[in-house]
């Protein structure tokens, strides 16, 4: 009888053959996967499958469809595998993950194989849970704030409504977000939960936030230079102690960047510095450079090259005042213009502004000469949230001037004035849709420091609409009358000319006016010239079409007059024009043929710039 020795070492000798025979078996099954992934990945990589396109049936709702296809083409799986069970219940379960959200908890799914390989995933949504009970509570601040309340309560799931839960989580972040951008920025949920009784098809929401105390606007702490603080402050929409709010903050901060003063410029909230409630309020800043220049260049039929050197000097002291010049250069004008202006109440809208100029203006195509001095004081304003500027204006006027005569007249004026404009447009540059709107009056009375009687009334307007980003309507229009009691008085800078570029096309600028025998001061002989007239009425209407990148072409029609006469014929031109989109502005053509009751023209025309 074999002893108990022998037979453990029996056993043992049974156990470590068994153990080595299921070592062996494990490392040729993981040799073989291993091998046989390999294979697989490199017939994959070798033989790439074309994304499956699922055939959705029974769902009609297109956002829903889309989360469905969304989810399906995120399955790794070969098109002739889905006819398998397991592939089939994989599909199931992703089309039920993408349906939950909507409420859908009950969806069933079917898989087919069509001819030609077609995948069809047929979709029964069934009943969806519905919502039972919303309960909703604010603990804090909040609960006595009424915006706050109102915010709170929008929440879009009542009872019956089928459940969405992409409602239900946007509305916590959003709510989150209103919380914060209100100054409740302790707030957090401090309990929130979606309730699923699937049996009972229905869903329960709880939302409890916690607001904590509202914060409130605290002083302004300057970061840099301060000399601009009493200008910063008169721009600062709120006062210390007022609640806190980041759409107030962003005006200040648009304010801030709109104002000219300062290169870069940005207020922020500093929380964690916080004085019990009051938030102070971080205004990083560069200042503009205390003198700044610039030069500009065009070009136009009427006035050949122009440059205009501009000079601003943005600060001339703490209170915001700033002084500007411009001298402007072309064959028949030249003028230098000083600008000293003093911010009043709203600095980017509220300003009084003093004015000098000096001007002289020879056409080479009519015998008038004339040279201007003036002196001016405006006050703009413009009241919050309008597109309206308004202009009070005083202005002193002196200008000597010679239509070909053999004296020259000097006239002397000081006119009161006001002008109302207004100013559309969606681009600096390439506008495609803009409005322009501009009225002004002016009037001087004799022996109140007028040589005569004088009123002048001046109406502008231009709209400009595109449609389907090709069609492009321009309709422009331009009236004004002059009263006076003494008219050859009438410094001719004041006077109505029409003809040009930007009036009647197909004729010289200021060509159409009434004319009357004047001495050529070259030959000295009698010539029939334009000397202005006493009312002034233009109209034009454009078509251009976008036929390729940066490029239109247009036709036009023009019509209009200036004259002593309110019967005059009027003078009409039409003719064909190209637009060049070019990085520095438009750039336009234009042929045009103009017709007179006296004689026939052809102008060529070519503009640079914006046209508002």
């Amino acid at each position: 009888m074999p002893s108990i020795w022998s037979g453990l070492a029996s056993l043992q000798d049974h156990l470590f053959r068994q153990f080595m025979f299921r070592i062996t078996k494990a490392v040729r099954v993981l040799v073989g996967s291993t091998l046989c992934t390999l294979a697989c990945a490199l017939f994959t990589f070798s033989h790439a499958q074309d994304p499956i396109s699922y055939n959705i049936q029974g769902v009609e709702d297109d956002k829903l469809r889309n989360n469905i296809r969304l989810h399906l083409n995120s399955l790794d799986v070969e098109k002739s595998l889905l006819t398998d069970p397991f592939w089939q219940d994989e599909v199931g379960e992703t089309v039920a993950t993408a349906v939950q959200p909507y409420g859908y908890y009950n969806s069933e799914t079917k898989v087919s194989i069509e001819e030609g390989d077609k995948v069809t995933v047929n979709v029964a949504l069934n009943a969806p849970l519905t919502i039972n009970k919303v309960t909703r509570e604010i603990i804090g601040a909040g609960r006595e704030d009424k915006a706050f309340r109102e915010r709170f309560n929008s929440l879009k799931l009542k009872a019956g409504d089928v459940l969405n839960q992409t409602i239900y989580e946007s509305f916590k972040s959003s709510m989150f977000n209103y919380a914060l951008s209100n100054g409740y920025f302790d707030y957090f949920w401090q309990a929130t939960r979606l309730d699923l009784v699937r049996d009972e098809k229905q869903a329960n929401v709880l939302l409890i936030a916690q607001s904590g105390p509202q914060y409130q606007f605290g002083e302004l702490k300057f970061i840099g230079d301060d000399k601009a603080k009493a200008i910063i402050e008169r721009l600062k929409p709120f006062k210390t102690g007022d609640a806190y709010s980041s759409a107030t903050l962003a005006d200040f901060n648009r304010s801030l960047n709109q104002s000219g003063y300062f290169t870069r410029v940005i207020a922020r909230p500093v929380v964690s510095e916080a004085d019990g409630l009051l938030v102070p309020v971080e205004v990083s800043l560069l200042h503009r450079p205390t003198d700044a220049f610039n030069v500009s260049v065009g070009a136009a039929t009427d006035t050949g090259p122009r440059v205009r050197l501009g000079w601003e000097r943005p600060w001339v002291n703490s209170k915001g005042h700033s002084v500007s010049s411009d001298i402007f250069i072309s064959a028949p004008e030249q003028s230098v213009t000083a600008d000293y202006r003093i911010p009043m109440r709203n600095i980017t809208r509220d300003y009084a502004s003093i004015e000098a100029g000096y001007q002289f203006i020879e056409y080479s195509n009519t015998s008038f000469e004339s040279e201007t001095l003036s002196l001016s004081a405006h006050r703009y304003w413009q009241h919050d949230d309008s597109p309206w500027q308004h202009d009070g204006s005083v202005t002193y006027l002196r200008e000597t001037y010679d239509q070909g005569e053999l004296s020259t007249n000097t006239t002397s004026l000081v006119l009161p004035g006001y002008s109302l404009t207004y100013r559309d447009k969606d681009s600096e540059l390439n506008i495609n849709n803009g409005t322009y709107l501009q009225m002004l009056t002016q009037i001087g009375r004799e022996g109140y420091g007028s040589d005569i009687d004088f009123a002048k009334a001046v109406v502008e307007a231009t709209l400009i609409r595109t449609f389907n980003n090709v069609h492009r309507i321009t309709i422009r229009g331009e009236a004004g009358v002059i009263k006076t009691n003494s008219f050859d008085e009438v410094p001719t800078s004041l006077r109505f000319y029409a003809g040009g570029d930007k009036s009647v096309r197909g004729f010289d600028y200021r060509e159409i006016s009434p004319t009357a025998e004047v001495i050529d001061p070259k030959t000295g002989e009698l010539i029939i010239d334009s000397i202005g007239g006493k009312y002034l009425a233009t109209s034009s209407v454009e078509y251009a079409y976008h036929v390729a990148d940066n490029w239109r072409v247009a036709a036009f029609v023009d019509v209009g007059t200036a004259t002593n006469d309110t019967s005059t014929t009027l003078t009409y031109s039409v003719g064909p024009g190209v637009h060049w989109l070019s990085p520095i502005g438009p750039v336009r053509l234009y042929v045009a043929r103009g017709f007179a009751p006296d004689e026939n023209t052809w102008q060529l025309h070519i503009l640079l710039g914006p046209e508002l």
